[in-house]
């Protein structure tokens, strides 16, 4: 079983409008609502990807009964802590003209000390049959940045893998608790690290960074795939790259959290570093293909695998003949 976390989790509104300038009138051509947030995002790609998951977090309010409806609607396993608070709402504004979108999140429910301990025993109680554990996206007001540090430390003891997707002070300080992966994006790596990239060098060496802060693995995620530092065969650290020609997007709303389903999907499996990686990629870009963050079709992105390049830098050649996880 994989647990996602997702404690600061919306309704999510997309909405596709053409030429969309601020200060305008506009009526959008297209529009979808559905339960969001990065872990539920994940978990929802997980369920298409034919994983078992489960989604859990914090639902407040009216909100909260919505994005609990969403998920059940959709097959999505999820035991929700219900809090006092209403959950937040976000939208984002895509425009199929340009490719470009605008994101506006609320800040989200203030969640108090005992609402906050009910989920760490739920957590730690769903830990007990689970195998891997997401925690994603912002947290919530009242708690405190150190959180996710608190939370990998705890499930480490219990043998569950634990994987951090956040940014800012949650992700600095998650880090030094030694999860064992971490995905930030380029900005996100940037500021974890404390300085900006000009080059595939200056990734590469964040990567080394990032694992010295305390990770175990860390992936970046890029437009055209990611750059990594894995743990190969024998216990040894190998750099890799993946990429793939980016697609005409729908909408790139949630295509990393596709990415890590597919990663996750592909590790759950058994799968080896470089097919992890390319169907990480399949997905995140087969996902730009729809609207509505976390969909994507995955006999299409199964399909895409192939023409993933995907390269483990201390050999400096592609790894040819990568197999489909079905």
């Amino acid at each position: 079983m994989i647990i996602t976390v997702t404690l600061n989790a919306a309704i999510d509104r997309t909405l596709a409008v053409p030429s969309f300038t601020l200060g305008r009138r506009h009526r959008a051509v297209e529009q979808t609502t559905m339960a969001g947030g990065k872990g539920v995002n994940v978990a929802r790609a997980l369920k298409l990807l034919g994983q078992p998951v489960i989604a859990t977090g914090f639902a407040g309010g009216a909100t909260g009964t919505r994005i609990i409806e969403h998920l059940t609607e959709q097959s999505i396993l999820n035991d929700f802590v219900r809090i006092r608070e209403e959950s937040r709402t976000s939208t984002a504004v895509v425009d199929p003209t340009t490719g470009q979108q605008t994101e506006i999140n609320e800040r989200g429910p203030r969640v108090s000390e005992q609402e906050l301990e009910l989920f760490v025993d739920k957590l730690l109680y769903l830990a007990k049959g689970a195998e891997l554990c997401v925690f994603a996206g912002s947290l919530p007001r009242g708690i405190s940045d150190d959180l996710y540090a608190r939370l990998v430390g705890e499930l480490q003891t219990l043998g569950v893998m634990t994987v951090l997707d956040a940014e800012g002070e949650p992700l600095r300080l998650g880090v030094r608790a030694q999860p064992d992966l971490v995905t930030p994006n380029e900005p996100e790596a940037e500021e974890l690290v404390g300085h900006e990239f000009v080059d595939e060098a200056d990734r590469l060496r964040a990567l080394r960074e990032i694992l010295a802060l305390g990770a175990r693995q860390a992936i970046i995620t890029l437009p055209d795939g990611c750059v990594a530092l894995l743990e190969g065969a024998g216990g040894q650290r190998e750099l890799w790259r993946a990429t793939l020609e980016p697609l005409e997007p729908v909408s790139a709303v949630g295509s990393g959290d596709a990415f890590l389903a597919g990663y996750l999907a592909a590790l759950y499996q058994g799968e080896g570093p470089a097919e992890r990686l390319a169907f990480a990629v399949a997905c995140g870009a087969e996902s730009t293909q729809h609207f509505g963050a976390g969909t994507l079709d995955p006999k299409a992105a199964r399909r895409l695998v192939g023409a993933v390049s995907v390269e483990r830098l201390e050999h400096g050649a592609p790894l040819a003949g990568l197999t489909e996880p079905q």
